[in-house]
């Protein structure tokens, strides 16, 4: 049984929390109320999902009526197993995911109280979601709507996220005489105050971009209005002769692939004789609203291009991309295939990226026309999106990890977070402008016009991925929550040429941060494009460690033999304008 903490230390503890309290009330008395503002999304049309779907489970009453019947089975088999002495060989009658973090502690399986509290919660969550599954098409946006609000209704509800129902929060507060909780609240209140509807990450602030993380040694060779372009140092002897280009997604900073070095993707590639160029993209304000998706191809991806090919003096380049990187790297290829130029790239790699938007999975509740018109409207008052409303997006996608984890360290136990590199590189975002998104979410995303020869038109081109030929590796990543890995397989099969396929372990973000010294996640090959990545998958090999490697050697096979001497930046025709990581990636707006 927990025990108090003595005397003097719990004395200590209340007059921290209550410093805390007093600081963030002041704070809260400070804070300006904010004015009336548009909402990136519908609240009618979310309105209108609901009721739908209460009119479509009423429509159907004798499913209704079964499920009903099922699940009056369900509680009386989970109330008969509740009231039985524990039993590790019989089956549960239900249990957590195997990736469910949120009862880890010891507590949920010993304590039969906890125990049980749990297993109701997801006996009944089961239940909700089945029920969901009555309200529509599988694929109608009312459907992922309502999927998506059930789901951060049941993330919200989650016993692990109150004071009294939280075995580690219980044992916190007997141990420190709810001295916890007073400082929780305090952060709270702190979090409200900022007015941006985040839970902040509190954890030790030991990361500072150009030192411990995005500090590989380079030089900005190049910048425009939309990105500096940043050319690493050599170290080895002699280097690949080919250079490597790497376009990121806009809505976060480039040094994902450049966190610490021993994480460090730049450093690795590197370190094996690539000469490596990254695009770092200007954090926009509102002067360039008018830069859409064409800008960001023709100005951007094709301008990096041809930057990396003057500072080396070499014909071709080799690109490597993540996420939207990789759709505006497909659209930039189809349009150096029209205009007979395709030769200035020599492979193209792809990394969780979508050129195929017919499986959005639950981000496909906010691509239903009225969300986009009032995303519209937003943009229009301002010229962008800004950061912390992409956060509020993403971090819902994954709100056990994103909020509510967040909410329990810090609002009830006061905890601080350890630091972590890759969530340091995630809170640090950037905007979208205007038009970049609107040209994107209505030319791109909603009609999913990509899959359509000729029916995206970037500069003057209409765009084909039929007649792009580049050799092509397409890595998807097994646990993808943003770019489903089904998804990414269908876009493959869209392009003309020679494409590797690869599939990595993990998520999103993690599966790409994958050094080869961790020997984590494993991936899988399969030399033959089958017609549907389940069938893929059926044949595919699983392979242990990390695919770095493999993607290496498949440069060096699809690239020229021989190599060349080490390029200092600034040496070729393009002088070194400033040290790494440069200033646009510093840059940030209130």
């Amino acid at each position: 049984m927990s025990e108090m903490v003595p005397q003097p230390q719990l004395v200590d503890l209340w007059r921290d929390a209550l410093t805390q309290m007093s600081r963030a009330l002041v704070q809260v008395a400070g804070t300006a109320a904010l004015p009336k503002a548009t909402r990136p999304f519908d609240l009618s049309a979310v309105r209108a999902a609901v009721a739908q779907f209460g009119i479509n489970v009423g429509s159907q009453p004798k499913a209704l009526f079964e499920l009903q019947m099922q699940s009056m089975k369900q509680w009386s088999d989970f109330w008969m197993s509740s009231l039985l002495p524990r039993n590790d060989e019989r089956e549960p009658v239900i249990a957590p995911d195997k990736g469910d973090r949120r009862f880890s502690d010891a507590q949920w399986n010993d304590s039969p109280y906890y125990r049980t509290l749990r297993d109701a919660y997801l006996l009944a969550s089961q239940q909700m979601r089945t029920l969901a599954g009555l309200s529509d098409a599988p694929d109608s946006p009312n459907k992922k709507m309502v999927e998506f609000l059930l789901d951060q209704y049941l993330n919200a509800v989650a016993p692990t996220n109150f004071p009294m129902t939280n075995p580690q929060a219980v044992k916190q507060t007997i141990e420190t005489g709810g001295a916890n909780l007073v400082s929780g609240f305090a952060n709270l209140l702190h979090d409200v105050s900022t007015g941006k509807g985040i839970v902040r990450r509190r954890a030790a602030n030991v990361f500072k971009k150009g030192e411990n993380i995005a500090a590989t040694p380079g030089s900005v060779v190049f910048q425009n209005h939309l990105f500096q372009l940043i050319q690493y140092d050599p170290l080895t002897p002699d280097v690949h002769q080919r250079p490597l280009v790497y376009v990121p997604p806009l809505v976060n900073r480039y040094y994902m692939i450049d966190l610490q070095p021993k994480s460090s993707l730049v450093r690795w590639l590197v370190e094996q004789g690539r000469t490596v160029f990254v695009i770092s993209w200007v954090n926009p304000d509102e002067s360039l609203r008018d830069c859409g998706v064409t800008e960001y191809v023709r100005d951007g991806v094709i301008a990096a291009i041809g930057a990396a090919r003057q500072a080396t003096g070499e014909d071709s380049v080799d690109l490597f991309s993540f996420c939207m990187g990789g759709t505006l790297v497909a659209l930039a290829l189809g349009v150096l295939t029209a205009r007979k130029q395709a030769d200035q790239v020599g492979t193209a790699t792809l990394i969780g990226a979508l050129v195929d938007f017919s499986d959005m999975r639950g981000w496909a509740a906010f691509t239903e026309g009225a969300h986009l018109d009032a995303l519209n409207k937003h943009l229009e008052k301002k010229g962008f999106i800004d950061t912390f409303e992409l956060q509020q997006l993403f971090a819902a996608m994954r709100s056990n990890d994103l909020i509510w984890s967040s909410v329990v360290n810090h609002y009830l136990l006061d905890k601080q977070a350890p630091p972590s590199d890759l969530l340091f590189w995630f809170e640090d975002g950037s905007r979208i402008p205007e038009a970049f998104l609107k040209t994107y979410n209505h030319g791109l995303l909603k009609n999913n016009a990509l899959r359509v020869p000729g029916a995206v038109e970037i500069d003057g081109v209409k765009i084909d991925l039929s007649r792009i030929t580049t050799q092509l590796m397409i890595i998807a990543l097994k646990d993808d929550h943003v770019s489903a890995w089904e998804a990414v397989y269908q876009g493959a099969r869209l392009f003309g040429g020679p494409v590797e396929f690869i599939l990595g372990g993990s998520g999103h973000n993690a599966g790409v941060i994958n050094p080869p010294a961790a020997n984590k996640h494993g991936y899988w090959r399969n030399a033959k494009l089958a017609e549907t990545a389940d069938a893929w998958r059926e044949s595919a090999e699983k392979m242990p460690g990390s695919w770095w490697p493999v993607w290496d050697e498949w440069l060096t096979a699809h690239g020229p033999s021989g190599r060349v001497s080490p390029r200092i930046p600034g040496s070729g025709a393009l002088p070194a304008l400033e040290p790494a990581p440069g200033s646009y990636v510093l840059t940030t707006h209130a």
